[in-house]
């Protein structure tokens, strides 16, 4: 299946991305910290990532309400998916 997303298809179907992350061979629970937890090392191994861009987008496609995925927390990916709402209504203005 695939998307349209930020200019480029991305294909749901394809992760052969995965491969070539950062985080391949790292501790998954890393990504998945204690409520409250600092998210900073997780994010580190994210940043400079060359699949990193992907990660976000297969998080914001899937809907991935849990740990952090493309170096972003998921308020921090709540906040691009209420952009892009707004940015795909006809009037502009967010709902309730």
């Amino acid at each position: 299946m695939m998307e349209q997303r930020r200019g480029h298809r991305f294909d749901l179907g394809d992760r052969s991305w995965q491969g070539q992350a950062n985080c391949l061979g790292v501790d998954p629970d890393l990504f998945f910290p204690e409520r409250g937890a600092s998210t900073r090392e997780a994010k580190g191994v994210c940043r400079g990532c060359v699949v990193r861009e992907d990660c976000l987008e297969y998080a914001l496609i899937n809907g991935e309400k849990f740990g952090i995925w493309g170096g972003l927390s998921e308020r921090e990916r709540r906040r691009i998916r209420r952009q892009r709402t707004v940015a795909l209504r006809p009037d502009g203005v967010a709902t309730a």
